[in-house]
């Protein structure tokens, strides 16, 4: 059984457990540098990204983050965590780990209460979208796999995936089991 850690510091955690738990993988709450390297799977969730900076620098958390990401295991980036592995950050500007080429926008797809719901152009996929970050800027490396009204939500780097929506909100549990299996 393949044990995916959450970064549970903040935010939309416990949600990304639930559906690892259901794609048949050990969820584990990561708060702790010691925890990351016996991990098969990460996921950084959603929540206030400038918290999470905060956090993951007052832990010491940034540096086995870094080793993760370079190990090639897989790692989920919903929404906050999006805005984390960017490249570059804007509205406002704010510093980022910048694992993922790309560039995107806080809460560019509205205020919390311009919260919605629908599905990815030409597919059924379920996209929640609750003060989510605008993919501005994808690099040439980067594969575009979700789009929603011709725009990016969802891409792919490397062992890297990275969406403005929340697909741990949803029943659908595509985007866990591609990655986690």
């Amino acid at each position: 059984m393949k044990r995916v850690g959450v970064l549970a510091l903040q935010g939309g955690w416990a949600a990304h457990l639930r559906a690892l738990s259901d794609v048949g993988c050990e969820p584990v709450e990561v708060r702790r540098a010691d925890q990351v390297d016996a991990l098969d799977g990460l996921v950084l969730p959603g929540g206030e990204s400038t918290t999470h900076l905060l956090l993951v620098e007052r832990f010491g958390l940034r540096p086995a983050l870094d080793a993760f990401v370079a190990s090639d295991r897989p790692v989920l980036c919903t929404c906050a965590g999006l805005i984390l592995a960017a490249k570059a950050v804007h509205h406002p500007d704010q510093p980022s780990f910048g694992w993922l080429d790309v560039d995107v926008a806080r809460n560019a797809w509205g205020r919390q209460v311009h919260s919605f719901e629908a599905h990815a152009d030409g597919d059924d996929l379920p996209l929640l979208f609750i003060r989510a970050p605008r993919l501005e800027r994808v690099g040439p490396d980067v594969e575009v796999t979700a789009r929603f009204e011709g725009e990016p939500v969802m891409v792919r780097q490397g062992n890297l995936v990275g969406a403005s929506f929340h697909p741990e909100l949803t029943p659908d549990r595509r985007v866990h089991r591609a990655l986690f299996g």
